[in-house]
């Protein structure tokens, strides 16, 4: 059995490292900003949660007022909902007859949606709810500018036709419309660009189907970089924000429009320095304890540059004045939280803060590993 990183009611000073923390109260706060800037525009929260894979922070989400959550894999929604999250979006396409039949299983046993974008997907997974006798929530993906899934607006008409003529089994929710080519754009004029160009597309979609004699009941997408931009077309009723609770460096980097709610760092990797030279300190948290895809993390709180130092190790530069002794604890702001989260078995969730907080929680990483 493997020793405990921390235990409850131990301080911050206590956790071992390196650990994957969560600072509550700022998580809190952005969870209450997100959930009220959806409330006061009149539309639904669904937060992706790719991002922390929790089952307890799902659940903290639906408290402050979303109607579900999103994931990506059908493992995660699985991994989720034996934790008790009983509304998932899967947005995103499975193809695969297996995966389809467990998919099929799942719907009946919470309220379950999926996101399709072909005429060989749609017929597959009606054959699996119509074999498991259940029903489930059929969006249609458009591409939207992201060139990743999703069909082009013209063909989406013939996509719901074929979804509504297996009604009984598959229900047409609407359109999956989310750009995330669009999330990291620095400049906010730039989000604001792409977004626009999305929301034509989704014009263009609603279009097909009407011309299809079908309704379209929902638009829902939209991601933490751009969720003003689709809040504010008038055509999205459903926003999928994710990072927003944990705020990664990456995208605090972005340049924010005036009206965004403005969002803390709440995740962190807590480190210790191991070794100390001249001109250098040395932390023990490396490519293991932290995703570098979107870059290197950020050094919280010292003017101190963080510096690739491999698997395990972590390499500090800056003034000698400003380096850290042996044994400091030095945090760190991932550069990407989605795949941090999933190098980690648990979060150490401290209340309190980082400098005299306390550990209130320890929660599994519910859905570690689920790429199926």
């Amino acid at each position: 059995m493997k020793p405990a990183t921390a235990r409850l009611g131990d301080s911050v000073a206590s956790v071992l490292t390196p650990a994957l923390v969560i600072d509550l109260d700022a998580m809190a706060r952005n969870i209450a900003r997100m959930a009220e800037f959806a409330r006061t525009r009149g539309l639904r929260l669904r937060p992706h949660a790719k991002t922390h894979k929790s089952a307890a922070i799902a659940s903290l989400q639906i408290a402050a007022g979303a109607v579900g959550i999103c994931v990506q894999k059908l493992s995660e929604a699985e991994a989720l909902a034996d934790a008790s999250v009983g509304d998932i979006f899967i947005s995103n396409e499975v193809i695969d007859s297996q995966k389809l039949a467990r998919v099929a299983v799942l719907a009946g046993r919470i309220r379950l949606a999926i996101a399709v974008d072909s005429l060989l997907g749609i017929d597959r997974l009606a054959a699996a709810v119509r074999a498991a006798g259940t029903q489930i929530d059929v969006f249609v993906e458009i591409d939207v500018g992201q060139g990743r899934c999703g069909v082009a607006a013209p063909a989406v008409g013939a996509l719901a036709q074929r979804v509504v003529a297996h009604a009984g089994g598959l229900r047409f929710a609407g359109l999956q419309a989310y750009h995330g080519g669009a999330q990291h754009l620095r400049d906010s004029g730039m989000r604001a660009a792409a977004i626009a160009h999305a929301v034509s597309q989704v014009r263009a979609a609603e279009a097909s189907i009407t011309s299809a004699g079908i309704a379209c009941p929902l638009v829902t997408g939209a991601g933490t970089g751009s969720f003003t931009f689709e809040a504010a077309s008038g055509i999205y009723g459903e926003l999928q924000p994710g990072s927003y609770v944990f705020m990664d460096r990456d995208y605090a980097a972005n340049e924010l429009p005036a009206d965004a709610p403005r969002f803390e760092h709440a995740l962190f990797i807590k480190s210790q320095v191991i070794s100390r030279g001249l001109a250098h300190a040395v932390v023990d948290a490396g490519h293991k304890s932290h995703a570098i895809d979107s870059g290197l993390p950020q050094v919280w709180g010292r003017a101190l540059e963080f510096i690739n130092g491999g698997d395990e190790h972590g390499i500090l530069r800056g003034p000698p004045e400003a380096l850290p002794e042996l044994g400091d604890t030095v945090w760190l702001v991932p550069g990407h939280c989605d795949p941090t989260v999933n190098l980690h078995a648990a979060f150490v969730a401290l209340r309190g803060g980082l400098t005299n907080g306390v550990v209130e929680a320890i929660w599994p990483v519910d859905a570690r590993g689920c790429l199926v």
